[in-house]
């Protein structure tokens, strides 16, 4: 199933990418709000658009009081500017991101459609500035949040602070990242990741389908993964041991297995 899952993925992977998009719905769903942006450098101004779209038309929403701030590790790099409103809909808006590589967070709050006020809903974003897939891997420093999420489980399970997504922080955090193998494993994995996982995680959001689809091929992995939390992993040779066990396990369970049923299956019908 990964592997057909990952030949389903490929088309994804190999048209070119002229611009980033994401959309993501409000936390009450009365706005889908879009954004589109090129490859974005570190201290260099980028433009953001920004579209309004109505759910159920699946068009742009006229008239919108709105406002945004951009912050990165807890620091405002741009705004809070005061409740503004677009007629139109749509908003370009330049924004310099000076607080060097990494996830930067844009949160959005709606108050108002065709000049009558709601209750406030807001909609947050990350936005991935600059090479924020290499990652340190000697001395204390590890790869962190700061330096990307789990974006594909955070968008499969709805929000950073899901069960699921915080198994494989902590995970990565406290068992991983504590040996020189581990940290050199997720500095190779995160480049991988992090090349398509933004695409995954924006084509989530705007298929349902493919999102459960996406859970059901996520639960043997954090399953296995969870089996780390009932080890002691104090040296090298073990995180290596465990490592590769975990490895075929997740082979034998989205390979092996689908295989035997389907000989067993041939075999049946001879």
């Amino acid at each position: 199933m990964k592997f057909l899952l990952f030949l389903s993925l490929v088309p994804l992977l190999i048209i070119p990418v002229f611009a980033e998009e994401q959309t993501m719905a409000t936390e009450k769903g009365t706005l889908d709000v879009k954004l589109t942006y090129y490859e974005i450098e570190p201290n260099t101004q980028t433009k953001i658009n920004i579209d309004f779209i109505n759910p159920q038309t699946q068009k742009i929403q006229e008239h919108v009081d709105w406002s945004v701030i951009v912050s990165k590790d807890g620091e405002t790099v741009f705004g809070p500017i005061p409740l503004t409103h677009t007629s139109v809909g749509s908003v370009k808006i330049p924004i310099e991101f000076n607080q060097g590589e990494g996830v930067y967070a844009m949160n959005f709050k709606i108050e108002g459609i065709l000049f009558q006020p709601i209750p406030p809903e807001t909609v947050s974003f990350d936005i991935l500035v600059g090479d924020v897939y290499a990652q340190p891997t000697i001395g204390n420093n590890k790869p962190s949040d700061e330096n990307g999420g789990c974006l594909i489980a955070t968008a499969t399970y709805g929000s950073e602070m899901a069960p699921q997504v915080q198994q494989l922080r902590e995970i990565r955090d406290n068992t991983i990242l504590k040996t020189s193998s581990g940290m050199a494993f997720m500095t190779s994995f995160n480049q991988f990741y992090y090349s398509f996982s933004p695409t995954v995680a924006d084509f989530e959001r705007e298929h349902p389908i493919f999102k459960e689809i996406t859970k059901m091929v996520l639960t043997p992995i954090l399953l296995s993964l969870s089996l780390l939390n009932q080890v002691d992993i104090d040296s090298e040779e073990k995180m290596l041991v465990y490592g590769m066990s975990l490895v075929f396990l997740n082979i034998g369970m989205y390979i092996g297995i689908p295989v035997f049923g389907m000989l067993k299956l041939y075999k049946s019908r001879r």
